[in-house]
């Protein structure tokens, strides 16, 4: 899921016991990647069974996990690459230590993918497929880049579960319905009639979708709150309500997100996750 460059040098401890000062990338790769998207990106990158001389393709991959995790299982006959649109993720990308071979990081669009045709073995879109305007275009382009057989997967999440629900009916009330509108657009690829006659439609064959129900384990209601609005392209859009406004939609959300909480060891979220595999026809 890709976020905004944008940063809050003023968050509140009033709303939020730790300062958080960091940059939308730097916040999501810090408490975003950790609970949810490692997760999801250790699930993708296992049934892709990477091969060690295989080249990998990391599209949208943010501040790159799905990337990294490839990057062990290539050896340095293999290659992994990985680009996104947003120039603040990949700066943050550039910063973490490699625990495998080295990445090529690529500020481009899904949709204009700077690879030749057939370089690709394997390709990867982890939670970000929902936020493209034409993706129709982005997934032709991935199996341009794909060899004759290749192997593509992507995960998206949808509907949003009661925990992000309560999440979306709060930014309405309190903040605006942009802000609602965006977090209702993570959820908004859900649909795996819709997403078998997108891939159908765009060249892809041996389609298998699945959907099943993932639980995380996330903070404390007030800490999750906060760290996420301080991970997406929702921190300029609440922290610029002013504060009357933030200290009621906390209360709001903390108050009904009680009902997740387990024993004082933070929220347990239930989230339907839609994971899907295809390949490239061989000529």
């Amino acid at each position: 899921m890709t976020s905004l460059d944008k940063s809050n040098p003023n968050i509140n401890e009033q709303y939020y016991n730790e300062p958080l000062g960091r940059s939308a990338p730097e916040n999501y790769e810090r408490y975003f990647v950790p609970v949810i998207a490692q997760p999801l990106a250790e699930d993708l990158v296992r049934m892709a069974m990477i091969q060690p001389r295989e080249h990998v393709l990391d599209v949208a991959c943010g501040t790159g996990i799905v990337a990294r995790l490839a990057s062990q299982e290539v050896n340095k006959r293999g290659a992994v690459c990985a680009l996104d649109i947003n120039p603040g993720m990949l700066a943050v990308a550039r910063t973490i230590p490699l625990p495998g071979q080295p990445i090529a990081w690529s500020e481009a669009s899904a949709e204009d993918i700077p690879f030749p045709d057939e370089t690709f073995d394997v390709a990867f879109c982890q939670l970000s497929l929902q936020f493209m305007e034409n993706k129709s275009a982005a997934l032709n382009e991935i199996r341009r880049t794909l060899v004759p057989g290749g192997r593509f997967y992507l995960n998206v999440p949808g509907p949003a579960g009661g925990l992000f629900n309560i999440f979306i009916e709060e930014l309405a009330q309190h903040v605006s319905p942009e802000a609602a509108g965006f977090a209702s657009r993570v959820f908004s690829l859900h649909s795996t009639s819709d997403l078998q006659q997108l891939m159908e439609g765009t060249g892809y064959h041996r389609i298998d979708i699945r959907a099943d129900t993932n639980v995380f384990s996330l903070p404390s209601p007030k800490e999750f709150l906060w760290q996420y609005i301080q991970s997406t392209p929702l921190v300029g859009m609440v922290t610029g309500t002013g504060n009357k406004t933030q200290q009621a939609l906390e209360r709001s959300i903390t108050a009904r997100w009680q009902r997740f909480e387990q024993d004082g060891e933070g929220m347990a979220y239930k989230q339907r996750i839609i994971t899907l595999s295809a390949r490239k026809k061989k000529d």
